[in-house]
């Protein structure tokens, strides 16, 4: 089982950047794929960007492509979100989430382990 703890999220300006980070404990944190989703209010919670268990791979979601970057340090079982630019659409609750694969998925229901959740608010 893995313990995830993501933070970062505060009030924001759009255009501003901001680095949300997840922390993670348990089972060894390199064999898991790590993701994060975002859910605003009233919407469903949605995949934002996801990193393979190797780091190797990434993949982001349309909306969040040239803006987000997502990394990993397996040596610090952490994975970071930078985003960069952001818009106040991108206010959201951000949350960490570790999949027992080596592969990435999109849904929230292929991944076991979450995080709390951060609050992001970019106002305009």
């Amino acid at each position: 089982q893995v313990h995830v703890v993501d933070s970062g999220g505060r009030l924001v300006q759009a255009g501003d950047a901001l680095r949300l980070s997840c922390a993670a404990s348990g089972r060894t944190f390199s064999w898991y794929t790590m993701g994060w989703f975002r859910q605003a209010p009233g919407k469903e919670r949605e995949f934002v960007a996801g990193i393979s268990s190797s780091g190797r791979s990434t993949y982001y979601t349309n909306s969040v492509k040239g803006r987000f970057t997502i990394s990993r340090d397996n040596a610090k079982n952490t994975v970071y979100l930078q985003m960069n630019s952001l818009k106040p659409e991108d206010t959201a609750v951000y949350y960490c989430a570790a999949r027992s694969s080596s592969a990435v998925a999109t849904t929230p229901a292929q991944y076991q382990y979450w995080g709390q959740g951060t609050q992001v608010t970019v106002s305009s």
